[in-house]
């Protein structure tokens, strides 16, 4: 099982059912999608924005194509901007899927 994997089934139902209606979106209408549902961050890198009552949740992912994107990295948001360190653990995981 992938670290995004373990990750999402950690997380509590409510946040997950809107992380992935937010993807079945993006499957549907694409890279355009968006926001408040996601955001450009670096690189081809973007998030998907969810939240609860139990907080912030962030999922970064890259368009493999117009509709299919790869997960790369989650996790709970606790500061205004997106940390540093979660933003390159998804630039390494990127760079290992394209290099194989």
């Amino acid at each position: 099982m992938s670290p995004i994997e373990k990750w999402l089934d950690s997380i509590d139902n409510e946040p997950k059912a809107e992380i992935f209606k937010i993807f079945q979106m993006l499957s549907k209408y694409g890279i355009d999608l968006g926001l408040p549902f996601v955001r450009p961050i670096e690189n081809k890198i973007y998030e998907v924005r969810a939240k609860d009552k139990s907080g912030i949740y962030r999922v970064l992912y890259f368009a493999h194509t117009d509709k299919t994107f790869i997960l790369l990295h989650g996790f709970i948001k606790k500061t205004q901007k997106t940390p540093r360190k979660e933003i390159e653990i998804a630039l390494k995981r990127m760079k290992e899927v394209k290099n194989g």
